[in-house]
């Protein structure tokens, strides 16, 4: 298959966003039927690289507000209100709920999911920054205080054990909120300062780079990350990545691999690559254990070592450190 010329300048840019000029961004920009518009505002910013909207992540909940009987905006932070009214109220539980009661308050939901935009600097597996942008939608939940089952404590009155729903109505308009920017290079060149070895999701771009997959797509295509934060085996903080995958292809399962072997084990991997849209994609998802075994490395490495050659050179060097120093992301 012929790579069409690729849209992008050969080598990397520096990235001109920062976060404030994303959040203004998000700011004012409202959600309509699709995320078009906004893509095409950071589109704007950065012409000379095309921006894609990677994956929507699935649907996430968390606390909202307070708002009265007539959807009049009380609060913003349903926590912040409930700490500050408490010491208000003399740090008495029970105030607070007459209080609550007689101003007949319902607390509110945000729902939401998160964008990834991708925006791709170069051709390298690296070479790309990645913006996450929350879709935010607020929507009566419950009474703030239950008329049947008074809370216990504050702990209880912020997310009760048995809470008293309430029809559901939207609070406002959808609206945009900024998270975060990746400038991929950049982050992992950090995290590599604090791996003594080499990070797993920088030898999958090491590998990706010098394997047949580079020549014919982009890592970003397929898969994104998503840094996090962890806790050390002495309490300290760290900053972490993972690679996720994009893709919601209809992808073979190669999980029972017994007695496949050679022209028959080539196939299926063929087939997977085909409709994974690259080569050596079987490889890459193995690491992933998304619908490879790590067992097929082996039975390949096998093979290749053997009577068959299935393999292009830059493959098999790849394939080969594999199986001399396993990893998996």
């Amino acid at each position: 298959m012929m790579m069409a010329e690729p849209l992008f300048q050969t080598h990397p840019v520096a990235s001109p966003l920062d976060g404030q000029q994303l959040a203004k961004l998000c700011k004012n920009t409202l959600p309509g039927q699709n995320d078009g518009q906004l893509l095409a505002k950071i589109q704007a910013l950065i012409p000379d690289c095309p921006v894609r909207l990677a994956r929507t992540g699935s649907e996430w909940y968390r606390l909202g507000g307070i708002v009265d009987m007539h959807g009049k905006r009380i609060a913003s932070d349903l926590v912040e209100w409930t700490e500050r009214t408490f010491i208000e109220c003399g740090k008495d539980l029970q105030t607070l709920i007459d209080h609550t009661r007689e101003q007949q308050l319902i607390a509110t939901r945000q729902t939401g999911n998160t964008l990834y935009f991708v925006i791709q600097t170069g051709r390298k597996a690296e070479d790309f920054i990645q913006v996450d942008i929350d879709k935010i939608r607020e929507m009566s939940d419950r009474l703030l205080v239950s008329n049947t089952c008074p809370p216990d404590d504050l702990e209880e009155f912020i997310d009760p054990l048995s809470p008293e729903y309430v029809d559901t109505f939207g609070i406002g308009t959808a609206r945009y909120a900024y998270r975060r920017k990746t400038d991929v290079p950049v982050f992992m060149g950090e995290i590599n300062k604090y791996h003594p070895d080499q990070h797993p999701v920088q030898r999958f771009m090491d590998d990706w780079n010098r394997s047949s997959a580079q020549q014919k797509a982009l890592l970003s295509d397929d898969w994104i990350v998503r840094p996090f934060r962890n806790t050390g085996r002495f309490g300290e903080q760290q900053i972490n990545v993972e690679i996720i995958n994009t893709q919601p292809k209809n992808l073979p399962q190669l999980e029972d691999l017994r007695g496949q072997k050679g022209v028959q084990l080539h196939n299926l991997l063929t087939r997977f690559d085909r409709q994974a849209g690259y080569p050596f994609a079987w490889f890459f998802y193995m690491l992933k254990n998304k619908w490879i075994p790590p067992q097929c490395g082996v039975a390949v490495f096998n093979d290749i070592s053997g009577d068959f050659s299935y393999l292009p050179e830059r493959d098999a060097a790849v394939l080969k450190d594999w199986i001399q120093s396993p990893y998996g992301v």
